[in-house]
C-alpha cells in the first residue's frame, strides 16, 4: 500500500522506497543501489520466509514463471548492470545489491537466480563466488562461455561489437580473454559442492548461443562433479535464429524454484 503524507513524501507500508508503478498488477518499486538502477516487484501477500528471485538481464522476457511465483509470495528483483557482461567489476555491484536486499529488506539469505541469454555470464560467476547465498539457478538459453558468444569462435553468429565491449569490461587483450578460465563452464566446482540444483531450457537450433558450446558442455561437467541439472530441450526455436521461443512450461520452472527456495532456506539446512 502506498501512503501519501500531507507534506508530499511517499512512504510504503511494506518498507520499499522508490518510484512506484504497476508490473502485471503487482507493485513495483524502482530505486538505486550505489549508482545502479534496481527494481523489486512485491507480492500481494509475502511468504513468511521472504523468498526472492533475482533476474539477470532481460528481466521482462519469459516472465510467466515470475508471475506464478509472485502469486506464491516471492519477490522478483533486478539490478541493471547491463553492458558489464558478468565482469569482476559487475560482481561488486551484485554483492552490494545482495546485501541491500537481505540485510536492509530482510529477504531470504538464499536467492533463486534466473538468467536469460548473456545473463549466464552473471549468475554463474556470482554463484561460484557465493555458493552459500544461492538456492538454485534457472537459465534460459544461457551463455556459458564468452568464446561462443559474443566472440563467435565456434558455430554461433557472434557479435563483434559486444566482444569489443567485453574486452573493455574485463580489461583483457584478446589473448587474455581466450586464456580466461572463469567462464560459467569453468567455475562449477563450488556450485556443485554446495549442491545447488540447476535447470536450463535450450533450443537445439540456436545459432546465437549454440547449445553444444554452452549448456551441453556445462551440463556434462556439472554431472561429472555430481551436480544436479535438468535440461529442457526444444527442438526448434522459431524466432531470432532459434534463440527465441514461446515458453512451454512456466509452471515447471516456478515449481522448481519454489521447491529449492524452500528447501535451501530451511533453518536446519547445511
Amino acid at each position: 500500500m502506498i501512503l501519501l503524507h500531507s507534506h508530499g513524501v511517499l512512504t510504503f507500508a511494506n518498507d520499499w522506497k522508490g518510484k512506484p508503478s504497476l508490473w502485471k498488477d503487482y507493485q513495483r518499486f524502482d530505486f538505486k543501489v550505489g549508482e545502479k538502477a534496481c527494481f523489486v516487484v512485491v507480492p500481494k501477500k509475502t511468504a513468511p520466509e521472504k523468498y526472492w528471485v533475482w533476474r539477470a538481464r532481460f528481466p521482462g522476457y519469459h516472465s510467466e514463471a515470475d508471475v506464478l511465483l509472485l502469486d506464491r509470495g516471492f519477490h522478483i528483483a533486478y539490478i541493471n548492470t547491463n553492458g558489464m557482461l558478468g565482469s569482476p567489476h559487475a560482481m561488486k555491484y551484485w554483492d552490494e545489491f545482495y546485501e541491500t536486499m537481505t540485510q536492509q529488506h530482510g529477504l531470504a539469505s538464499k536467492v533463486a537466480l534466473e538468467a536469460v541469454s548473456r545473463g549466464g555470464l552473471f549468475v554463474y560467476p556470482w554463484a561460484a563466488r557465493h555458493p552459500d547465498r544461492v538456492a538454485c539457478i534457472y537459465a534460459d538459453v544461457p551463455v556459458c562461455d564468452f568464446k561462443s558468444w559474443p566472440l563467435g569462435q565456434g558455430r554461433g553468429t557472434g557479435d563483434q561489437k559486444t566482444w569489443q565491449n567485453l574486452l573493455k569490461q574485463y580489461g583483457f587483450t584478446e589473448g587474455q580473454a581466450l586464456a580466461y578460465r572463469k567462464n560459467p563452464i569453468d567455475v562449477l566446482a563450488p556450485i556443485a559442492k554446495a549442491k545447488i540444483p540447476l535447470l536450463h531450457i535450450i533450443t537445439m537450433n540456436d545459432r546465437i548461443v549454440p547449445p553444444g558450446e554452452n549448456t551441453l558442455i556445462l551440463a556434462e561437467r556439472y554431472r561429472s562433479l555430481e551436480g544436479e541439472i535438468e535440461v529442457i530441450e526444444i527442438e526448434k526455436g522459431p524466432r531470432v535464429k532459434g534463440h527465441h521461443f514461446d515458453h512451454p512450461n512456466p509452471t515447471r520452472v516456478a515449481d522448481f524454484i519454489q521447491k529449492h527456495a524452500q528447501q535451501k532456506n530451511l533453518p536446519s539446512y547445511e
